[in-house]
């Protein structure tokens, strides 16, 4: 239980490389410019697809960077420790 545990706790401190979270904002901008170079040929701009172009993207790069901090955003992880802090009440009562 103690490796878990202390497996669990380290896990949460590593992070992916800078690098990651560039290329990220990098590909997300390109894939902006792509996006915007392909509908310039257009007479008229389709106003759904630019927002849903930039509301997908946006939630894209919230929901990896929300699960990679689960702590800090919507995506919680509290029902996790809970069922820790129980297992930990249990063991407590068996050893008394």
């Amino acid at each position: 239980m103690f490796d878990i545990a202390t497996t669990r706790k380290e896990t949460t401190k590593i992070h992916p490389p800078t690098i990651i979270f560039a290329m990220l904002g990098v590909l997300s901008l390109g894939a902006s410019v792509l996006a915007g170079y392909g509908m310039a040929g257009g007479k008229a701009r389709s106003w759904t697809h630019l927002i849903a172009f930039a509301a997908v993207t946006a939630i894209t790069v919230y929901v990896i960077l929300d699960i990679e901090y689960p702590r800090l955003g919507l995506i919680r992880v509290d029902d996790a420790d809970h069922a820790l802090i129980q297992l930990r009440e249990g063991m407590k009562q068996e050893t008394r």
